[in-house]
């Protein structure tokens, strides 16, 4: 099919907000990926599996059976998804749980237990259809009841939710309704058009519970996912088989073994011993497997980032022109070619990544220009420079990456002197007067991958945001936020996008030098390993390649 065939027929399937997105693809504004995973956003669920949009390949026949064995961190406490946060939690509880919505890296947004989805006119109410069917490992069927009593838990202010920051002022106690057994409500706060996003596995705490859910998940992991608890053994490892009666196809390995290592060198000794099919990666394990044809990389391009806050009610950072003065020292190519050895794209200063659609493109890319900075800062009274300190977690790259920010910035003459903690000590309480993180005048945070822009923008940066670090509070941002999550059509989208960019830009309440990847590390004995950007791992459509 030709390019303009294939735009005649998608312009077929639905209204004017859709064919807005297909001019621009037409155009060549918007990559076909990008257009797959806006239909999915709109409620077009059946246009991944109907249109070919180049992502279809050839895969090799996959016999199921085997075990496949899986490395990961020690999870940082009991394993409870309304409250999980690490890595290695998220990667057990991929296995049992699952969510209205799965965010495919590749696909888009894809039903899951909600069969599709639809926003009222103005995107305050949202109405989602849910699977018939679908049984809890325990055997009961999943209902409106349990989806509903899910989100009540997760936005209730006393459950102790992770997800609590997600959903402040998206979505309140009260807000999920049901409508009957197959049908579920919500009712928002505000309007969002990006509102399924807050219910697929962006949010990892949003996994769908039996409504009599008691905080006991760890004693049987009751989920409706393609695998079922065999064992748990706290602090070693679980195990999992194939759920006979998973709702969808079954998945290919007979179990899947998880160990879980307090050391990632002992990963990648236990992968390189044969003893592992997968574990998580960093640059030190990556450089460990560098051109050995045993093993491979699997990586993908995420929005996940390490954020900078200024301080914008604490000096030096009340002006803007220092704030702005320090994000010029950066070369932002150099620290994606040296520290993140080209997994990685420039930022822009703000959580607008390039691969989220709706970012505008013609925003101005900010580039070093140590002349400007220094001239910022004369401008603004200190043309010497000054002192301060750069508060930040020892974890990941992260103090790599202040050692840089402190090389750059005595380019201009501002000396950064580091205290870098411990990461439970950096986020402390995660409370505003009690989080060296929140609390800290400049600061380094790692943020994980989103599927929209939208919780960095609201959490991070809104007057009232859970996150806001930078202490920012500009009113015209907080309106700016509310035009974007109007906005029905990917133009309208990008037009509010623009606008906060450029007054982010301006305004510099926080440095965003680099979008990271995110990546696994696989023998090239195993095919089909899935995963997301935020540390989900889908193990069902693995199989084993034959000697």
């Amino acid at each position: 099919m030709t390019k303009r065939n294939e735009i005649d027929s998608l312009r077929n399937l639905s209204g004017d907000i859709w064919n807005v997105a297909v001019d621009e693809y037409a155009k060549g504004y918007l990559k076909r990926r990008d257009l797959l995973k806006y239909a999915a956003l709109i409620g077009l669920t059946g246009f991944a599996a109907s249109q070919d949009l180049g992502f279809s390949g050839t895969a090799r026949a996959a016999a199921a059976g085997g075990t496949v064995r899986v490395g990961l961190g020690q999870p940082t406490k009991a394993i409870d998804p309304i409250t999980v946060t690490d890595p290695a939690s998220i990667g057990v509880l991929s296995q049992v749980g699952e969510y209205l919505i799965l965010d495919d890296p590749k696909d888009g947004l894809q039903p899951k237990l909600a069969l599709s989805w639809e926003a009222d006119e103005t995107a305050k109410r949202w109405t989602f259809k849910l699977r018939p069917g679908v049984k809890f490992h325990d055997g009961r069927t999943v209902t409106a009841k349990d989806v509903v009593a899910s989100f009540e838990r997760l936005v209730d202010p006393n459950s102790g939710s992770s997800a609590l920051s997600a959903y402040k002022g998206i979505l309140s106690k009260g807000g999920a309704k049901i409508i009957d057994d197959e049908t579920v409500a919500f009712d928002l706060d505000q309007s969002n058009s990006n509102f399924p996003f807050y219910v697929s596995s962006d949010v990892y705490n949003a996994v769908i519970l039996p409504a009599d859910y008691a905080g006991d998940f760890e004693k049987n992991f009751n989920g409706t996912g393609p695998f079922k608890l065999e064992s748990f053994r706290p602090k070693q490892g679980a195990t999992f088989v194939r759920n006979s009666d998973y709702w969808g196809e079954k998945a290919l390995p007979d179990r899947v073994e998880i160990k879980f290592f307090d050391d990632e060198q002992a990963q990648v000794v236990a992968l390189q011993a044969g003893q592992l099919d997968v574990i998580p990666s960093t640059t030190r394990l990556e450089l460990a497997i560098e051109g050995n044809p045993n093993f491979k990389l699997l990586s993908m391009q995420a929005s996940s980032h390490d954020a900078v806050h200024l301080r914008t009610d604490q000096a030096p950072f009340t002006d803007k022109r220092i704030r702005r003065a320090l994000a010029l020292t950066l070369d932002r190519e150099a620290i994606v070619k040296g520290l993140l050895k080209g997994r990685a794209i420039a930022g822009n200063d703000t959580p607008f990544a390039p691969i989220f659609p709706s970012a505008d493109p013609s925003v101005p890319q900010r580039k070093q220009d140590i002349a400007e900075a220094k001239r910022l800062l004369a401008e603004a009274g200190v043309p010497n420079g000054f002192e301060v300190t750069l508060t930040t977690e020892r974890a990941y790259d992260i103090p790599d990456y202040a050692v840089i920010i402190q090389n750059f910035a005595k380019k201009a003459g501002i000396d950064i002197k580091l205290n870098v903690l411990p990461q439970d000590a950096y986020y402390g309480s995660a409370t505003f007067g009690s989080s060296p993180w929140l609390d800290s005048n400049l600061g380094i945070t790692d943020f994980g991958h989103r599927g929209t822009p939208d919780i960095f923008l609201n959490a991070t940066l809104k007057s009232t945001g859970a996150w806001n670090a930078a202490h920012f509070k500009n009113a015209d941002y907080d309106a700016l936020l509310v035009d974007y999550g109007k906005a029905r059509d990917l133009q309208a989208q990008r037009i509010a996008a623009g606008k906060i960019q450029n007054l982010l830009l301006d305004e510099a309440p926080e440095i965003i030098s680099y979008f990271s990847q995110y990546s696994r590390i696989a023998s090239t004995k195993v095919e089909g390993v899935r995963f997301t950007a935020i540390s989900h791992l889908l193990l069902d459509r693995v199989s084993f390649v034959q000697a």
